[in-house]
């Protein structure tokens, strides 16, 4: 375990725990000491502390305020769905107002609003003022949210962002608690007062309404003075050609900008995915209790189970998942979330509904740090509002369709179940399929986010998760530029793909581009080279493979990791995958014991994307001609062995290779060749160093 901070080990039997929990208590006061940050967070402590005791003080007032038992469960209702309404109506235009707008005034004046609006309440006592309030106090909040979420990185520096997200998130839930218990006390003060003041006996409620007001006057306060705030960008107000944007054209700029970037694409669809599984969990979890033949003491563990895993989540997990990429980290918890829901819905008793509950919390509460914490990383200050604005919006439209589409979805399916024999079954009932339903959604879309944003492509998911427990050596550290293997049989046309690649990657602006081959790249290389291509030359099997590996481990160490290292975009005629299709399945070597070669060396590089000429050898012989170096006068034989060990290879790693069909005129190839490597290019140059002609290099 390392010290964060200052990259040490530290010192000292320190368990895996008490090492999170140093490394945790540092960025913590580190981010506190920022006085800016610490002043935010108080308001959004407040703002949040004033929203839960809002909801119970105006749903309490809304049962106060109605007659019969009937006309108050109306009424509650009405107070709940108003608070979700503002989200479709004003939820794209609170996101451009933040990027368009001052964003510290936005604040104050949405905390004002809010306050007088609580005293207005208190005020009326009517329960459409009550109603008609609830809706504009949504409306302001819904302002305010995306003002202050666009403000938290001019406060901070990048590696603090996680953080900060992780004390925001903890603020927001965890203030739920508190305002819970002030309320009761308050309610308590205000039966007390009510015995000698006929105010507090009529208006049971108004001291809580009162208090909550008071909330949101002093995180105004709090906020006035934090000057760098503002975030209010001249680029938010204008296109690309310089001229003002109207504010519909904003949003439709931040729009626009989510659907075009992959991975900013991929964030908002797995954050978005990750809701709707959880809303449909949240709308089942009661009539799931009575499932399991269980009751109100069940439910209220169930409902603990979930906010004590979002806690761990919050806290702990960002850590212990610390060497993670964190743009993998956040489509594999949204996987396993999914997972576990799903397996919530088929187990047969509370215990174990329990432990995957909160393991499928606790990947949500990591997924949603890491999610935030990504999108303030990546997204520009001139859009952050907006997108962030997106975000709000649609998790509030999602919430609202699955809770009420959950239960008459699983009402509509009914009790069913299927008869195995000797008294087992299998449930199929409609809370059952629904929530398996949604833990597969959710994993498909953690899958999808996954593939979108996979910043170290070739890099083994369980090798990385191994490392992270401290199981297995980490896996090395990905290149920093970008690396493509040309590979092929003979004939296969891969030095004139590699030039036509060159010249498209120069025309989109990728100015360091380095053409590279094996064998014979490096001096020592150009001797061996000459030794395995001479006719006369005559080696066995196991020779000819430990050459191909000598002349390899020199090409990696001389040229392929230093250009890489300088951001370089290394394309090479033939690596690894040639020998072990020429090699073993030309020659007939076991592939673990070639592998094992291949590992020494080149330590472990890997390139970035394989892209396969498929070509059947009686084509590509025939373009050869006829004077053939040692390996194209192989038996025909021998080359269909080879293209089947070049197909088995693809097969087995889809995500690292790109087959194309070599029959195809050279112009095709080449158009679907630069396609794809642009396509790899773009989901990684945010986290690589990347040299471009148009631009300084991209930095993680």
């Amino acid at each position: 375990m390392r010290d964060a901070s200052f990259g040490r080990p530290l010192s000292g039997p320190v368990d895996e725990l008490q090492a999170v929990q140093v490394d945790q208590m540092h960025d913590l006061r580190s981010v506190l000491q920022v006085r800016d940050f610490r002043r935010l967070y108080s308001a959004l402590a407040l703002s949040s502390l004033g929203d839960w005791l809002g909801l119970l003080a105006t749903t309490a007032l809304a049962a106060a305020l109605s007659k019969s038992s009937s006309a108050q469960l109306y009424a509650i209702s009405g107070v709940l769905l108003v608070r979700l309404v503002p989200a479709l109506v004003f939820g794209p235009f609170a996101g451009a107002f933040a990027d368009r707008f001052d964003r510290r005034w936005t604040m104050i004046v949405s905390d004002l609003v809010r306050g007088g609006l609580f005293v207005g309440i208190v005020l009326a006592q009517r329960l459409d003022v009550l109603i008609v309030a609830t809706f504009l106090i949504e409306t302001f909040s819904l302002f305010w949210i995306p003002a202050k979420e666009a403000s938290v990185p001019n406060l901070l520096a990048p590696e603090q962002l996680e953080t900060a997200n992780q004390l925001s998130l903890i603020v927001t839930y965890g203030s739920a608690v508190p305002a819970a218990a002030l309320f009761a006390l308050l309610s308590s003060l205000n039966r007390a007062l009510a015995s000698g003041i006929g105010f507090f006996h009529s208006n049971p409620v108004d001291l809580a309404l009162y208090f909550d007001a008071a909330t949101f006057f002093v995180a105004a306060m709090t906020v006035f003075g934090l000057t760098k705030i503002s975030g209010r960008s001249p680029r938010a107000n204008r296109s690309a050609s310089d001229q003002p944007v109207s504010l519909l054209g904003s949003i439709r700029v931040g729009w626009v900008y989510v659907w075009r970037n992959k991975l900013v694409r991929g964030l908002v669809v797995g954050i978005l995915g990750a809701f709707a599984a959880g809303g449909v969990v949240i709308a089942l979890s009661r009539p799931y209790v009575e499932l399991l033949s269980a009751g109100n003491a069940a439910y209220g563990l169930l409902f603990g189970d979930v906010f004590l895993g979002l806690a761990i989540g919050f806290t702990v997990g960002p850590r212990l998942l610390a060497d993670i990429s964190r743009r993998r980290l956040f489509g594999m918890c949204i996987v396993g979330a999914g997972a576990c829901v799903a397996i919530v819905a088929v187990v047969p008793n509370l215990s174990l509904a329990l432990v995957f509950v909160f393991v499928a919390t606790a990947f949500a509460g990591v997924a949603w740090v890491t999610g935030y914490t990504l999108l303030q990383q990546e997204v520009p200050n001139e859009l952050r509002g907006r997108t962030f604005g997106f975000v709000q919006s649609m998790i509030q439209v999602i919430l609202f369709l699955t809770l009420a589409a959950g239960p008459a979805l699983a009402g509509a399916i009914g009790k069913h179940r299927i008869r195995l024999g000797n008294g087992a079954y299998v449930r199929a009932d409609g809370i059952t399929v629904v929530l398996f339903v949604a833990g597969l959604g959710a994993l498909a879309v953690g899958v999808s986010s996954f593939r979108r944003m996979d910043d170290r492509l070739g890099v083994s998911i369980v090798r990385e998760l191994l490392a992270a427990c401290h199981i297995a050596a980490p896996p090395p550290p990905a290149p920093a530029g970008f690396f493509v293997a040309f590979e092929g049989g003979e004939g296969a046309g891969k030095s004139t793909q590699i030039r036509l690649l060159e010249s498209a990657l120069a025309a989109a602006g990728w100015d360091d581009v380095v053409l590279t081959h094996e064998p014979g790249s490096t001096t020592p290389g150009s001797t061996l080279r000459s030794l395995l291509l001479d006719p006369a030359t005559v080696l066995s099997p196991r020779a000819e493979a430990l050459v191909y590996a000598a002349d390899r481990a020199e090409h990696v160490h001389r040229v392929l990791r230093p250009r890489l290292a300088e951001g370089a975009i290394v394309l090479c005629d033939r690596y690894v995958d040639s020998s072990l299709a020429y090699q073993g399945a030309g020659r007939e070597i076991p592939l673990d014991a070639l592998r094992r070669v291949q590992r020494l060396a080149t330590q472990g590089l890997q390139p970035d994307l394989t892209i396969l000429l498929d070509l059947a050898p009686e084509i590509g012989l025939g373009r050869v001609g006829a004077n053939r170096d040692r390996m194209e006068a192989q038996p025909l034989a021998f080359h269909r062995a080879v293209r089947d060990g070049f197909v088995a290879l693809a097969h087995r790693e889809r995500g690292r290779y790109l087959v194309v069909d070599a029959t195809q005129s050279p112009e095709r190839v080449a158009a679907e060749v630069a396609a794809e490597v642009t396509r790899r290019l773009e989901r990684v140059a945010g986290s690589r160093h990347v040299r471009r002609a148009d631009a300084a290099p991209v930095l993680a």
